[in-house]
């Protein structure tokens, strides 16, 4: 793997910092055996990165970043692209572990909540993560149930990497570029994250379905 020093993340601006904010354990369901905290720890020095090197890297300040490995501070989703970039490891093994199968059958009920999220200074919960396949090994996508909130006030990301959508409950706002559109239960959007986009439910609440690929 890359020692840190020699190779920058492609991902400019996360999606993810506008669609998730700090993740919390979660009190209805199992919490993941690990720490998303301890997963960057433990890879960060693996490939003998310091702090300092992982900061100048994603433009994290050290304290952000000792916070997130200390688990006192939840990182954002796109936070951990970020991360998994600079680390270059794959994103899936930072938010939902490795995996050990060659598949994974997720029945409604084993769904595994992934996070939950506020706005990124944590003022209001803004978006729960339910993931539908970590148990599968060497993934490339990352397959999420998105229960959305409003985002006023939110901007536009770009990062690298593809993502489709499905809306499953409630109306979504979804900006890609400079189109606008609005999208009811049924409806799909596929695109590829280097446009900048933004996704919210328009009013009250909305869930998705989310696949993200990233390169």
């Amino acid at each position: 793997m890359q020692s840190g020093d020699d190779k920058k993340p492609h991902i400019n601006v996360d999606y993810f910092e506008d669609l998730t904010g700090t993740l919390e354990t979660d009190t209805g369901a199992e919490a993941p055996q690990t720490d998303i905290g301890q997963r960057i720890k433990a890879v960060r020095e693996a490939r003998g990165i310091s702090l300092e090197t992982l900061s100048h890297l994603t433009g994290f300040d050290v304290s952000l970043l000792a916070g997130i490995e200390s688990c006192e501070v939840q990182p954002q989703l796109g936070t951990a692209i970020k991360l998994s970039k600079a680390l270059d490891s794959a994103f899936g093994r930072l938010v939902s572990g490795v995996g050990n199968q060659l598949y994974a059958i997720t029945r409604k009920s084993e769904r595994k909540i992934v996070s939950r999220s506020t706005s990124r200074k944590g003022e209001k919960q803004a978006y729960t993560y339910r993931s539908l396949a970590s148990e599968v090994n060497g993934r490339h996508m990352e397959s999420l149930i998105v229960e959305l909130e409003t985002a006023a006030g939110a901007e536009r990301s770009v990062h690298d990497g593809e993502e489709f959508i499905y809306v499953l409950t409630g109306d979504v706002s979804l900006d890609i570029g400079d189109d606008h559109f609005d999208l009811s239960p049924g409806d799909s959007a596929y695109y590829l994250s280097t446009t900048p986009h933004l996704i919210a439910a328009a009013t009250g609440t909305a869930t998705i379905l989310a696949v993200i690929y990233t390169k």
